[in-house]
This record gives structure tokens, sequence and C-alpha cells, in this order.
């Protein structure tokens, strides 16, 4: 039976691999074809870093991989907590209405002892092993996108959220939090690295992989398509179901109390400057970024290409109507996007005009993976933040790399080709990570994905490789459990904080751990920290962190920190936003116990 109590954090040691992570780079054996080729490997590595022989290649073209490294400060001699949810949370005032924001008490950290006893007196035999934030769901959206489905708000509430404008300056307020932070809030080790598990982008549009690159690296951003003026969709385009900001029109949201902001849209849309993260990052695909809308399977399509850039956007269509273009997404009727071209053409004088704008192009995983390569967009690393010119030239979106020299990070590709927004993995890819994982068996292993185990369900065949089978989850989970070197699994898609134990045969445990979008409130990601216990027993700890924009919003104040924080508030404030999406305290700031071995 799982054992649940409430403890306060306390200072440890910092192990020796901490401190290795934190000056130098290691290197990772991934496989033919998933780590860096040899004339990659030196750029994508720290300048500086020494590198350990590939031991272990399969042939010569299997190459070395990044590690990560930390931010090259001193090592922290306590917690750090300031800046995270066990120091406060932005908590909902009042209880009905249009509710505001202002600070909260912590959360306070709860110890799962579901796979193993935590044996007292850890507190003092700890070391560190790693520590790194994963970020997730950040969805950057291009707001006035043609191929949205915004209309679909018309039979369901939930498909337009107030806050969609707004995903850019939100995403540099979480990129500013994750730079303040001094160290690991338990351990005080540096932080490794951030890795970023799917759904960075929206609607599989160019423009917003760019901003997303943008923001991740640092640099300048302006999030606006079309018209560089003015913004073009559906917050000004007078229907009564989109909340009108700058517009005194008493709309559906206006009626549930959001403000009238005037010059809103326009601070929506200028240009903003991101810092870019300051320790090294590394991404992992999510449907959102295979697909269009996340869920078809239709990059070749050129009347759906056409619309996405040209100059025709439809944004309201009846109840009945968007209905039956729900079902067919809900239901998975429609991978190829059939249904949804013909429904755009049954409605295309219903469309209005807007700018067009050649940068709201779908992107390929070919475009995908250019992009992640591009210098322009390396900021402090690794080049290509995971991919390589092998996974290019394989076609592939998967790879491994050394956390430290007894630690390992594995990025899988769970997104299905043949379409539809739940994944699964190829064969081919399942087969990698049972090597991987048995090539480094004297290792740890963290695995990240987008998908959870639970919404791995989807097996159809990809167009590019009919022939080959697709696993799903109950059978990674096997595959992941057989080995004794697996940790954890981190992943996103479901907007949740879910932390779940896994035992397979054997007695061989992990832990599951989902967290909660960036887009929807509570809007947060997440610190990991992985420690020896010295004891026989190893400790996760997890610890969720908001951006750093104030809790407090002022409608007045449209400057980039406080859209940020107008952006929380909004997605508090939503209609028909689920009040569950942080979980319960069990699944925010843990520490989950594990036995070694």
């Amino acid at each position: 039976m799982s054992r649940i109590r409430s403890v306060a954090s306390s200072a440890l040691g910092i192990h020796r691999r901490t401190l290795l992570a934190a000056t130098g780079a290691v290197t990772l054996s991934a496989g033919v074809g998933y780590a860096l080729r040899p004339t990659d490997s030196e750029a994508a590595t720290t300048h500086g870093a020494a590198s350990a022989p590939n031991a272990g290649a399969a042939d010569a073209a299997a190459a070395e991989a990044p590690v990560g490294a930390s931010r090259r400060v001193p090592v922290a001699l306590a917690p750090y907590t300031r800046g995270t949810t066990v120091a406060g949370v932005a908590t909902p005032q009042g209880s009905g209405g249009y509710r505001r924001l202002a600070d909260g008490p912590g959360w306070k950290r709860v110890v799962r002892e579901n796979l193993a006893a935590a044996k007292s007196g850890r507190e003092g035999r700890r070391t560190a092993l790693a520590a790194f934030v994963q970020l997730t769901d950040l969805h950057l959206i291009d707001a006035q996108h043609p191929l949205r489905l915004e209309y679909l708000r018309s039979t369901d509430v939930h498909a337009w959220r107030p806050q969609e404008a707004l995903t850019v300056p939100g995403a540099v307020a979480l990129v500013e939090r994750i730079n303040a932070l001094r160290g690991a809030p338990v351990t005080g080790a540096p932080l490794h690295f951030a890795m970023t598990t799917g759904d960075n982008t929206d609607n599989n549009c160019k423009s917003e992989l760019e901003w997303f690159l943008t923001v991740m690296s640092g640099g300048r951003v302006t999030p606006n398509t079309g018209d560089p003026r003015h913004y073009e969709g559906v917050q000004n385009s007078g229907l009564k179901q989109y909340w009108q900001a700058d517009d005194t029109v008493r709309d559906a949201d206006k009626q549930l109390g959001f403000p009238h902001i005037e010059g809103y849209l326009a601070a929506a849309i200028r240009q903003m400057r991101s810092p870019g993260l300051n320790i090294p990052w590394y991404s992992t695909v999510g449907n959102h970024d295979a697909m269009p809308l996340g869920t078809y399977a239709s990059h070749s399509d050129s009347y759906l290409t056409d619309l996405a850039v040209g100059g025709k956007k439809l944004m309201n269509v009846s109840a009945a109507d968007a209905k039956k273009l729900q079902d067919s997404l809900k239901q998975d009727k429609d991978p190829r996007g059939t249904v949804f071209k013909d429904f755009l053409k049954a409605h295309a004088r219903s469309m209005r005009s807007v700018t067009p704008d050649e940068s709201r192009a779908p992107f390929t995983p070919k475009d995908y993976l250019r992009a992640h390569l591009d210098p322009a967009h390396r900021g402090h690393g690794p080049v290509g933040h995971g991919y390589s010119t092998a996974n290019l030239d394989a076609g592939t979106q998967y790879y491994s790399f050394r956390i430290a020299d007894d630690v390992i990070g594995i990025s899988l590709d769970t997104t299905d080709p043949g379409g539809h927004y739940e994944g699964s993995i190829g064969a081919a890819q399942f087969k990698w990570l049972d090597k991987t994982l048995r090539d480094n068996k004297d290792s740890y292993a963290i695995v990240f994905s987008h998908h959870t185990s639970e919404t791995m369900d989807n097996l159809r065949r990809d167009p590019a490789r009919p022939s080959e089978r697709r696993v799903g989850g109950a059978e990674l989970l096997q595959l992941l459990g057989s080995h004794r070197g697996v940790l954890a699994w981190v992943n996103g898609h479901i907007h949740k904080n879910v932390i779940t134990p896994h035992t397979a045969a054997g007695g061989r445990s992990f832990w599951e751990i989902s967290t909660a979008s960036h887009v929807d409130f509570p809007q947060l990601a997440r610190i990991i920290e992985v420690v020896d216990n010295n004891d026989g027993t190893l400790s996760l700890f997890t610890t969720l962190i908001e951006s750093s924009a104030p809790h407090r919003t002022s409608f007045t104040d449209l400057s980039q920190t406080g859209l940020a924080a107008l952006y929380r508030e909004l997605s508090l404030n939503a209609p028909g936003a689920s009040t569950k999406l942080g979980g319960e305290r069990k699944d925010r700031n843990t520490e989950l116990v594990l036995k070694k071995g």
C-alpha cells in the first residue's frame, strides 16, 4: 500500500558526478543514425569540454552525443526554493465570476513510498546525481492562422481560449524564471539542462517554430503574421462568441466578467525579446509539432497548405456543423484531413479576408530538424538541441545523450505519422530503445517523450513505413520495466500533473512523471533532481515552477511582463477550463523513492 507523508526539504551533499556534468562533457554511444556523427560532435558539446571515447559504437558512423552542462556557477550548499511552488503559488481569489490571482502559500513536498521505503537519516547521506528542468506543451500559437479551429467554440467552449494570443510573452517569462534559479530546490546542485517534451508549437506552422526556437535560444520575436500593422483574427472580428478585448461590445466572455482592455491586441503582436535559456536545452517532438493542428497527416495536401498561407479564414459556423467536425476529430475518423478539407470547402463563402503570409506554411519533420540545427538557434547549445545530421539523414526524431557519467537521457518520438493526436512508436525505434538501454546497462536512464503510457494507443501505420508495426504504451512499459537502470519516464500531452509508479516483473520499478502544460492554468514546468541516498535507495525530487510573471495583474499594464501575468490569469478564467490540471498533492512537489538496481 502506498505511504505518503509531507516533509520539509533539507540540504545534502553534491556528488562528484554533479561536478563532472557542471564542468565538462562526456559522450554516449547512441547507435547508428541517432547520435551525432564525429564531424558534428565537437560543435555539439560545450566549448573546451573533454570528450571520452565513443566505446561500444555499432560502427564508425555511430558517434558522440552531447551532454548537459550546468551554467557554470558555484555549486550551492543549500536548497534553493525561491521562485518555486514550494515557496508560493498563484492562488485564485473569490469563488465566482472572473477571478483574480494573488500570492498564495506554497505546496508542501510529499514523500511517496509506493516503490520503496524511505529510510531514516537519508537526508544526511545523499549525493546528487543530476538536476534538470522539464518544460512541456508550450503551444506557441499563431493566433491568426487561417487553419485554426476557433469556430468549434460554437459547440464546445473549450475549443478556443481567451489567452491564446499571449503564448509568446508567457513562454518568455518561463525562460526568465528558469534563468533566475540559482540551484536545484532540494540539492542546490547546478541545473544541467532543460528538456521540452513536445507540443512546442500549436498549428505546425513555420512562424510558430521560429518563435519557439527564438524564445528558447534568445532574440527578438514578433508574434504576428499577416498584416504587420495590426491583428486580423477572431478577437477583432466582432463575433460575440470570442472575447473582443479592445471593443466595448458585450461578448460572451465579457458577460462572465472578462475586462475591456484598450490596446490589448496591439500589445499582443508587438516585438518582444527573450533572453534565451542560460543552460543547454534539448527538444522532444509532440503531435502538434509533427502534424497540422496536431492531428492531420496532411503535409503534402496542396489545398490545406494554400489555405494556410492564403488570404481567407473561417471564423464562424453553426453549432451543428461544428459538432460534426469535432466528432470526426475526437473519434479519429479523419487522420488524413479529408473530412476537414471537405468541411472547409463547404464553408468557403463564409470565410473572411485576411492578409496572406508564407510563414504560416506547415513544416515537415525534416524542416523541424533543420530548424533545430540552424546555428542561429544554438543559444547555449548543444547544436541541434539533441537532434543531429544523422537524424536528418535517417528521417528520425529520437536520440540519446549523456546527462552525467552514470545517467543517460533518451528522447523518444511518440507521434504517429499516420495521423491523430494520440501516439505510438515504430518497431525500429522500439528496437533501438532496447539496444540503447542494454548498451548502457551500467547507467541510470531518464526517458523523455511527449505522450504518456495511457495515450499511446494509436497503432495506425506510418505511411512512409507501411510494413512496420507500431508499438503502444503497454508494450513500452514492459520494455522499460525490463531494464534495471530506468528511473523515470518523463512526459506531457495530457496537460495535467500526474505521477504514476510502475512495477515490472522481477521487482524492477520506475516512475512515470507527467507534467502540466504552460498554456492552460496553472501553467507550470517541473524541476527533477536525481539523488543517491547511499542506503540502497534513490530519490527523484520533483518541484513545480511558474513563470517569472507576478501573480497579481493590472489591466493597464501591457508591458511584456504585464502580458505574461495576464496570460496566466486569463487561462484561469477560460470558460470551461478544468480545475484539476494541477493534479493532487502527490502529483506536485514530491520525493519519489526507488530501490537501486
